[in-house]
């Protein structure tokens, strides 16, 4: 008996082992990371958004940023559909695009070759190298980024849970959790609470590590408050070293009343004082001194009509 050939429509493609294994695989990664700048430039917009300050400009670039992190994700998605032998059907009303549309739009050769050229939004912007400041490995485990995983770190290892009952409270994999503690990974502020909530600690103390660490501008109107709360979270990550151990640090060339100044006050100690302690605290002083100029020069600005004890 002859074949007959088939009348019928053509029958979507069926699940089953990846077509392309390594592209589905590299889709998958992008996503992740897609999804992890989200949630920075949207903690970096609500927090803009929340200052009366900010131009409409400068919010505007929020939202283009974001706009452009959905264009990437649904790039990536629609190619990895296709990598793993999936239908377009499934993607394309949701696009309100045809399947011959999404084909021609998202040719995965165009894709794989942007998804690779991507730069992550605000990821090196307070921590990129000065002239001064050469890159070697003891400089980037001074890095914000790293800072920040130090603190978090030590709030998870005093908590006494284990990573994957932290990953469990967090409702995500636990390779992701250790990811984030070592300093692989960005970390979104709403990752840094549930961390702090899931271990007993306060997310205020690091939360100026995430803020420098993601180049967020702290938009309250007391430099002296932003400079403290960042040596102190800095402290915390150093592991909390008490004043007879920080003086020891460094050599005694802080004195005593110099260092209750730095973190209590009245006033701001000079540059030296906060240079040494932002090196004994394994941090970059490049990265303090802007938060000192502005403390300083708000100290200043105020000392011309009140007296120095008005800054406890």
């Amino acid at each position: 008996m002859p074949n007959r050939p088939h009348s019928g429509p053509e029958r979507p493609a069926r699940n089953g082992p990846a077509v392309d294994a390594d592209r589905a695989t590299r889709c998958t990664e992008a996503v992740r990371d897609i999804a992890e700048d989200v949630v920075v430039v949207g903690d970096a917009f609500i927090n803009r958004a929340s200052d009366g300050a900010a131009s409409a400009s400068e919010l505007l670039g929020f939202v283009v940023m974001a706009q452009g992190l959905v264009e990437e994700a649904t790039a990536a998605l629609v190619v990895r559909q296709r990598s793993q032998g999936e239908p377009l059907a499934d993607l394309a009303p949701m696009l309100n695009l045809t399947e011959d549309r999404l084909r021609k739009k998202y040719d995965p050769r165009t894709v794989d070759r942007n998804l690779a050229a991507r730069r992550r939004p605000m990821r090196t912007a307070s921590a990129s190298p000065q002239p001064d400041d050469p890159p070697t490995a003891k400089n980037s485990l001074r890095r914000p980024r790293q800072r920040l995983a130090c603190a978090l770190t030590l709030m998870w290892k005093h908590s006494g849970i284990s990573q994957r009952v932290l990953a469990e409270h967090m409702t995500i994999d636990p390779s992701y959790v250790s990811r984030m503690l070592s300093g692989e990974r960005d970390v979104s502020l709403q990752h840094v609470k549930m961390i702090a909530d899931t271990c007993g600690g306060n997310p205020d103390l690091v939360k100026p590590l995430w803020d420098v660490a993601t180049g967020v501008q702290d938009g309250g109107s007391d430099p002296v408050r932003t400079l403290r709360s960042y040596l102190r979270a800095l402290r915390y990550a150093a592991g909390s070293p008490s004043d007879e151990r920080i003086l020891a640090s460094v050599q005694n060339t802080v004195t005593e009343a110099e260092l209750h100044q730095a973190f209590e006050g009245p006033g701001i100690p000079p540059w030296p004082v906060i240079h040494q302690l932002t090196t004994a605290f394994q941090s970059l002083p490049d990265i303090t001194r802007p938060l000192w100029r502005k403390a300083r020069s708000s100290v200043e600005a105020v000392g011309r009509t009140f007296p120095a004890d008005a800054f406890g």
